[in-house]
């Protein structure tokens, strides 16, 4: 089966299964992850080569674009110390936490390989945690933490990425070196995405008056600002989340209702086919990724994957309630202004939910199977079979693990918070 052939299949999957989702009472992910497993083992399948860059052209740019085109603002600023501290702090404290596990735990993994392993697997996916608590009773507020982790982490997981894989292949890390050049990304991707908003503003301004024109552009923006970013040499992901943001308060002012929920409907379906596409992926290619390692191994790999799934829970969740206790001090300080104000607190459901949606998805399957093949020196890249097999591992053990969980921590908070009402 050829490979255009191959994706009509899979999207008349997706679109077949999300109308028996509900019916299965299985979260629609992971069942689209269950399915593109068992699709991936049927003997006729031809496997689907993975380019991480187009991957992230193909997903990334609507998938982030979408999601902060419709976030509040408003909300944003309003949580954004939890959002940073989430989407780029403990990127980098979780790539250190799985590095001295791997390091410790795996045989003949080395400090820049085990570092490797960590930038992979340090991004959350938000794209799955949403997908699977819709429908749930989740506030507003703990939502708009996820999405705004999920519009910044990838930028954080990237960079230390190309920085391990760089200490892998030879070259020396300078930490101020790192710091600058992360700050440059983030920096240069802000004044692009701000840039490339100007000039979309300019336009869907003159051309409002003709849904068709303005639609097509809003959907083509993305891309062309993610492209310019990385052409650019910076990021990418935070130029098309600026764009995203400032195109939400322009339309705002001047886009009537009907082109909103005419192009609202629009970009709803092309997430649906993208979010269907993404897991059915990460399940097919278990089959593929499963074949290059040797039958002896595939147990003590599964095992790493499981003690590495375990500590980057414990260290979302450690990470996440000192931020509650952090908030709270900064909130009841009394000298001079509040540094917090009380919308920005967190509670006990919330950090509980936010920390046990830290499931792992697309981009650390695309960043892995993106491992190059060879060193510089032409020998082959060490462990690589290795790191994509565990890194795999740890996405489907979390979005199987987690996702099937999920849905019943947030039931059983919900009752709390009811029985608290109740009593009041």
């Amino acid at each position: 089966m050829e490979n255009y052939s191959i994706i009509i299949f899979i999207l008349t999957v997706v679109i077949g299964l999300s109308a028996f989702a509900d019916k299965l009472k299985l979260p629609y992910p992971i069942l689209l992850v269950i399915v593109g497993i068992e699709i991936g083992f049927i003997p006729t399948m031809a496997e689907i080569e993975i380019n991480p860059d187009i991957i992230f052209l193909l997903f990334l740019p609507p998938l982030l674009y979408d999601a902060s085109f419709n976030i509040s603002p408003k909300d944003f600023k309003t949580n954004i110390h939890t959002i940073t501290t989430l989407a780029i702090w403990l990127v980098f404290l979780t790539t250190v936490g799985i590095a001295v596990v791997a390091y410790y735990l795996i045989p003949e993994m080395t400090w820049p390989l085990a570092f490797v392993l960590g930038s992979i697997l340090s991004a959350t996916d938000a794209v799955a945690a949403i997908s699977i608590t819709k429908g749930l009773k989740i506030s507003h507020k703990t939502l708009t933490i996820l999405e705004g982790e999920s519009l910044i982490n990838d930028a954080s997981a990237l960079v230390a990425y190309r920085f391990a894989v760089a200490a892998v292949m030879g070259s020396a890390f300078i930490i101020w070196k790192a710091a600058f050049e992360f700050f440059i990304l983030l920096g240069g991707g802000f004044l692009v995405g701000f840039v490339m908003s100007k000039i979309l503003s300019f336009i869907l301004a003159r051309v409002k008056n003709k849904p068709e024109v303005t639609i097509s552009f809003m959907l083509l923006m993305p891309f062309v600002t993610y492209l310019i970013a990385e052409h650019l040499h910076v990021s990418g992901v935070i130029a098309v989340v600026i764009l995203g943001l400032a195109i939400s308060r322009f339309s705002r002012k001047i886009f009537p209702e009907g082109l909103k929920s005419q192009s609202k409907g629009l970009w709803d379906i092309i997430v649906f086919l993208l979010n269907g596409l993404i897991f059915i992926l990460i399940g097919l290619n278990f089959r593929y990724i499963l074949k290059d390692i040797e039958n002896h191994m595939i147990l003590p790999y599964i095992g790493y994957a499981l003690i590495i799934t375990i500590v980057a829970l414990l260290i979302r969740m450690i990470r996440v309630y000192l931020q509650k206790i952090n908030l709270q001090k900064a909130f009841q300080n009394k000298k001079g202004k509040r540094k917090v104000s009380e919308n920005a607190l967190l509670d006990f459901g919330n950090s509980l939910i936010i920390s046990w949606s830290g499931m792992r998805g697309i981009v650390s399957l695309a960043i892995a199977i993106g491992l190059p093949r060879f060193l510089e020196d032409g020998t082959p890249f060490p462990l690589r079979n290795a790191i994509i097999f565990i890194s795999v591992a740890v996405v489907l053990i979390t979005l199987i693990g987690q996702g099937l969980t999920l849905p019943f921590i947030v039931k059983k908070i919900n009752e709390i918070e009811e029985r608290k009402q109740i009593k009041k």
